[in-house]
Parts: structure tokens; C-alpha cells; sequence
């Protein structure tokens, strides 16, 4: 096995609960990983495993190469950034960020020369000597950062580190994680149950469901390539509707939805005609017309505009169509004031059959 990082069939069970079964996972080196899932998928029970805080009831911790299931934390080279910073207060900044060195035993020179390095990293050069409790939200962030990277290990561990600031703060801290990952080189593996986070940040996101990997892919896969109804429904926003399956081109599969003709993407695997599956299209790959749209043209859907919703960039419209709520991202002033009757069009090419 190689990689920086492999989880080996790793389980994890609190009383009657299974928290993850049967995991395993092999992360490259210098990779920006998401563990991306919703409450109690067992990701966090997962970072804590690799931490060393929780152990598995069964499988193997590997860290470069080395088994360290058995290890306490601080035998392990990987350091944790938590979500509520967990610095010391009667510490400076200075002081904090030089903990970890002083505990390795490094000379005064050495830790000095790497607190100024790590200061200047996340350019807190000026707060050195102030106390945390003078420090801002974000300036404690980096605190914390600055103090797990400082001892220089090969994985740092983050659990839900930006879920205490407010929302602009918390998307410039995004790009400064992302920064700091780079610039260092060195795995950042991330715990977080916002979709947006994980795509914004991650070189690759690994989505949980009920302790297990539901899939692992580039943020672009997942969201355009959900490999199942869970992924599709949890990544983003997506319409989905029950449709009849057709005969396939080899560029389509030609469905049926209450009459209504419709074409889809070729799905990995053909269903029988006739089966019923589902049909997924993201709210922003539908076109609202007010016009009925030219003939032959797949996927045109006649519906009527049940309410709009105000979202600045652009405007969520909400429209029925053979009885059922669709969710539409459009630009403002798409469908005027005042008129409700709207034709619903996408290219197959947007359209995901899952079954």
C-alpha cells in the first residue's frame, strides 16, 4: 500500500452503532482532501481515527507507510486545527505558535527562526505579542494554523475549523486555506458538511453516507457526475423526476414523462425500456422562454411560475409542470412581473438518469 494516508478496512462502532464500516482510503501527498457528508455519516469519527483521538475497532492507520493504528496522537505526524481553535490565552500569539516546537526540544534559534517563518506564512507578522483574546475570528484562525503546520507535519487534520465565522469571513478563510495548502505543500484533510466549502477548496472530496464512501472524485466529477441519487441530492441542488425509459442513440436515451418526450445523457448502464427511472437536471441548466420553443427541440416543458425568490445574482424561480415543483436559477427580470406562463427547456446533455 502507498500513499501518504491509507485507511485499511478501518470500523468504528459505539454500542449498538456502527459509526464506519468497513472504510478504506489511500490519499496522495500534497492533496487538498474533503471528507463531505451530513451529520452523522461518520467523518468526523474518521478524522479522529486518523488523529489518533478514537480507536478502530478493526483495520489499519497507515501513515507514510508506517502502521500507526495503535499510537497515541502525539506519536503520530499529523496535527489537528479544531473548530474552536483551542489556543492558549495566557499565551501570546508568538508563544502559541511556538508550543509545539518547544515541546520537540528545539533550540531557541531553530523555534525562532520557524515562528517568524510561520508568522510571516499567514501574515500575522505584526499581531506577535498580542494575546488571543485581542484577536479577531479570523486572526485566531490562522493562529491555529500557523501553530499546526509549525512542527512541519506531512497531514493536517482539519474538523470543521471555518464553521464559527460569519459567512464572508468564513469564504476568505477558504481561499487562505487553500493558499497555505499550497504554498506548504503538504495534505490538508477536512471535515465539513457544506457542499460549497468542500467544492470551493478540495482537490478531491470524499462523500460519506451511513459510515461508508459513497464516492470519491474531483469536485467538477461530483457534481456533474453524481454516481448515485445521494450524491446528486447532496452535492448541490437538483429536479428530480420519475421518467420511462426509451430506446437509446448512440449519443441518447429517449425517455417519456406523462406524454411528454424527453432525452437524457447515455447513463453507464442502459435500462430496459420501459423501466421507470429517475431523471435529475440542476436548477441552472434549465432556460426559462416565454415563447414556445422551436419544434423537435428535446426537453421542452410547458409550466406556469409559482413564486420567485430574491437571491441577488439571480432569482430561483419556482414553476409547476405536469404537477410537479421545479427549481430554476435565472438571471433577474427573465420572466417580467406579472406573467406566470413560461416554457422549461435543457439540453440532454445536462439531463442525469440514476436507477
Amino acid at each position: 500500500m502507498s500513499g501518504v494516508l491509507v485507511l485499511d478496512r478501518i470500523r468504528k462502532t459505539y454500542q449498538s452503532v456502527t459509526a464506519v464500516e468497513d472504510l478504506s482510503l489511500t490519499l496522495a501527498s500534497g492533496e487538498f482532501v474533503t471528507l463531505l457528508g451530513p451529520s452523522g455519516c461518520g467523518k468526523s469519527t474518521t478524522l479522529r481515527m486518523i488523529g489518533g483521538f478514537e480507536d478502530p475497532d478493526s483495520g489499519r492507520v497507515l501513515i507514510q507507510g508506517r502502521d500507526v493504528t495503535d499510537l497515541p496522537p502525539h506519536k503520530r505526524d499529523v496535527n489537528v486545527v479544531f473548530q474552536d481553535y483551542a489556543l492558549f490565552p495566557h499565551l501570546t500569539v508568538r508563544r502559541n505558535i511556538s508550543f509545539g516546537l518547544e515541546l520537540k526540544g528545539l533550540g531557541r534559534a531553530a523555534i525562532a527562526a520557524r515562528v517568524d517563518e510561520m508568522l510571516a506564512l499567514v501574515k500575522l507578522e505584526a499581531l506577535a505579542e498580542r494575546m488571543p483574546a485581542a484577536l479577531s475570528g479570523g486572526q485566531k484562525q490562522r493562529v491555529a494554523l500557523a501553530r499546526a503546520l509549525a512542527p512541519n507535519p506531512p497531514i493536517l487534520l482539519l474538523d470543521e475549523p471555518l464553521s464559527a465565522l460569519d459567512a464572508k469571513l468564513r469564504k476568505e478563510m477558504q481561499i487562505e486555506l487553500r493558499r497555505l495548502q499550497r504554498e506548504t505543500g503538504k495534505t490538508f484533510i477536512l471535515v465539513t458538511h457544506d457542499q460549497e466549502e468542500a467544492l470551493t477548496m478540495s482537490d478531491t472530496v470524499v462523500v460519506m453516507n451511513d459510515g461508508r464512501i459513497e464516492q470519491i472524485g474531483k469536485p467538477w466529477d461530483l457534481y456533474n457526475r453524481p454516481g448515485s441519487e445521494f450524491v446528486a441530492r447532496f452535492v448541490g441542488e437538483m429536479n428530480f423526476f420519475p421518467v420511462r425509459a426509451g430506446a437509446a442513440t448512440a449519443e441518447a436515451i429517449e425517455l417519456d414523462w406523462f406524454g411528454t418526450p424527453l432525452a437524457a445523457r447515455l447513463p453507464a448502464r442502459l435500462p430496459p425500456p420501459g423501466q421507470e427511472v429517475l431523471l435529475g437536471v440542476r436548477p441552472e441548466h434549465i432556460a426559462l422562454g416565454l415563447d414556445p420553443p422551436a419544434a423537435g427541440l428535446p426537453n421542452a416543458v410547458a409550466g406556469r411560475v409559482t413564486e420567485r425568490i430574491f437571491r441577488g445574482a439571480d432569482v430561483n424561480y419556482l414553476v409547476e409542470a405536469n404537477g410537479r415543483a421545479f427549481s430554476v436559477a435565472a438571471p433577474q427580470r427573465t420572466v417580467p412581473d406579472g406573467v406566470s406562463d413560461v416554457w422549461l427547456t435543457w439540453a440532454p446533455e445536462n439531463a442525469l438518469i440514476l436507477h
